[in-house]
């Protein structure tokens, strides 16, 4: 049997949960005018993003803001529901994919507007849409390992410069359906920001327990979505059902043996799209009532998504409810942590 990577946690809670919206709203009727003509061409029926997708609208930043200023701003108010002064965080893990510049990273730019001390280590982690879940359970180990008492992880998307650079593209003559839906993912994608505090249970009493994470991966489909900064290229059918096929791979390994199909509160997956969400809903079994979606005002932010979504929830939560973060990123890998709130 093939192996999945399991981590337990004893001794790691979360201590706040914070987002920022994007605020200028950017709807699919507006993308669809744009590309009315480019529909026209190619025969392709407008209203696809709404009725098929589920985007009704994303947000992008102001043309004064910054992504970092998203990022910073979470990071503050996450602190401050944590009641964490910065002088008090030990790590910063930035896991945006939107970035200015490969050098310097991304994090030394939030760690200086953020004010934590130079004894704060910081760095970027990258891994597609799994970059935060990944940057929590880094955060994690190293509480478990001793090695930090607090930690923040935030994470800034940015979509108009792909989104932009599609839409200039896809109006361009000679365009073919073809080369409208193989770029048809960048225009679901939508800017925002959130931040998460992490400390030590024992320290923080009152936090919400990281209970366990299950990893795994299937990097023969690597090729399935690609994308820089100016295109994104993605197989939607090839890249739905390996998705679901690793997605279902690893919950039929840790699903038994976590209760995860059982007794879950909440399970907060990865917002791509309401075609997506249907199919791991039938396909894992999980009822879709307990699934919070922010996808259909929101876009998909990326890695930000799922703590994106969960931090829209925390007041409907209850004490001791169980919640379960479930990720899956271009490569394919696939993430679950489990909260108990």
């Amino acid at each position: 049997m093939t192996r999945t990577s399991t981590h337990r946690y004893d001794r790691t809670v979360i201590l706040g949960v914070e987002r920022v919206e994007a605020p200028v709203v950017v709807t699919s009727a507006e993308l669809d005018e744009r590309l009315s003509e480019v529909y026209r061409r190619t025969r392709l029926r407008p209203g696809l993003l709404e009725g098929l997708v589920g985007i009704h609208e994303r947000r992008r930043w102001a043309d004064d803001e910054a992504f970092t200023d998203g990022a910073v701003a979470a990071g503050k108010a996450a602190l401050a529901s944590a009641g964490v002064a910065p002088a008090q965080v030990d790590l910063l893990v930035n896991t945006s994919l939107s970035r200015r510049w490969l050098e310097p990273s991304t994090a030394v730019v939030i760690h200086d507007a953020l004010g934590l001390s130079p004894g704060c280590q910081n760095f970027d982690v990258t891994n597609a849409c799994l970059g935060f879940m990944n940057g929590m359970e880094i955060a994690g180990a190293m509480i478990e390992a001793g090695m930090i008492d607090v930690a923040l992880v935030v994470d800034s998307e940015d979509s108009q410069p792909v989104q932009e650079s599609t839409m200039r593209r896809l109006s361009a003559e000679g365009v073919t359906s073809r080369d409208l839906m193989s770029e048809f993912a960048a225009l679901t994608l939508g800017s925002g920001a959130v931040a998460m505090v992490l400390g030590r249970a024992d320290h923080h009493p009152e936090g919400h327990a990281l209970v366990a994470g299950v990893s795994r991966a299937a990097a023969q489909h690597h090729a399935l979505c690609v994308g820089d900064n100016d295109t994104m290229k993605t197989d939607l059918k090839g890249l739905l059902e390996a998705g679901l096929e690793l997605s279902t791979e690893l919950w039929d390994g840790a699903s038994s043996e976590f209760g995860w199909d059982t007794d879950i509160s909440r399970y907060f997956l990865h917002q791509i799209s309401q075609v997506h969400t249907d199919a791991i809903c039938e396909r894992l079994k999980i009822d879709p009532e307990r699934v919070p979606r922010s996808f259909p005002r929101f876009g998909n932010i990326g890695p930000a998504s799922v703590a994106f979504t969960l931090a829209g929830e925390t007041g409907s939560l209850d004490p001791g409810d169980r919640v379960l973060l479930m990720g899956i990123g271009s490569g394919l890998n696939a993430s679950c942590v489990e909260v108990r709130w």
